[in-house]
């Protein structure tokens, strides 16, 4: 196993550069999962990391140990415990990071049974919650526009809890040529909707399409799709956060499709 001391040591730099910059995970083609579970997730859905990198602690624990038997030919280095806690988000770091390649995404609207299109979705704790409930829902694919938040910066990957790997993630996507092409019909969640989320058959072919946390679906956008509606709540509250309102929608959806674990 190799070992980095040092935070001039070229292989570290390039893993910082990764851990926070947007461009530079675009410009290579990689990011970085924090923790055990994220490895997990990643591993059961088929995949390899380029690279594994650990703290000492790592070493003592056995859920870590089980995934390192898992991924043998995979390249192991430990890191300085300080530098290893500057990759990682957490406060208290779980000892195990996995540099992986972003899947590159080989799935079309038109082949889309169950999507999700998002606009401009700021915050990257809604969009890993968004992530997630698509994932756990049975969504195939999530359509995100150009203004998103980065699908694979720490904390949507976090948020998401392994929810990328089971969805085709489509970044800087064109919201309305998606729209255009979906073969099935397509509802805009929208505080102006007349219609009920209740009202409608989502049994065939469909795609939630949900806006900005703060200025909701740009009219552009609300006229593209087929349908715009509106979750019925008791008057209390003016409206559902934006990853609460999605949840609702895909699993109301996931209801009538029948869905089962």
């Amino acid at each position: 196993m190799k070992s980095i001391q040092s935070r001039d040591n070229a292989f570290y730099k390039e893993l910082a550069k990764l851990s926070g910059s947007a461009r530079q995970r675009s410009k290579s083609g990689q990011a970085l999962l924090d923790g055990a579970h994220l490895l997990a997730a990643y591993l059961d859905c088929g995949n390899r990391p380029r690279h594994i990198l650990l703290n000492a602690v790592a070493q003592h624990d056995g859920e870590i140990a089980g995934l390192l038997d898992r991924i043998r030919d995979v390249p192991v280095t430990q890191l300085d415990d300080k530098l290893f806690a500057e990759l990682s988000e957490l406060k208290t770091p779980t000892g195990i990071l996995a540099l992986i390649d972003i899947p590159v995404p080989d799935f079309h609207a038109a082949q889309s049974q169950f999507a999700l299109l998002l606009e401009d979705i700021q915050d990257p704790g809604n969009l890993g919650s968004m992530l997630r409930s698509a994932a756990a829902a049975g969504c195939d694919a999530v359509f995100l526009s150009q203004a998103c938040a980065d699908a694979w910066s720490p904390r949507v990957l976090r948020a998401a809890m392994g929810g990328h790997f089971a969805l085709s993630v489509h970044e800087h996507a064109d919201l309305k040529d998606i729209a255009s092409r979906f073969n099935g019909a397509t509802f805009g969640a929208t505080l102006q909707a007349r219609d009920s989320l209740y009202g409608h058959d989502y049994t065939g072919n469909v795609a939630f399409v949900f806006g900005n946390e703060g200025a909701g679906l740009s009219q552009p956008l609300v006229d593209s799709v087929h349908h715009t509606i509106v979750i019925p709540m008791a008057g209390k509250v003016e409206s559902l956060n934006a990853a609460a309102a999605a949840a609702v929608c895909l699993f109301e959806a996931a209801r009538q499709r029948g869905w089962k674990r």
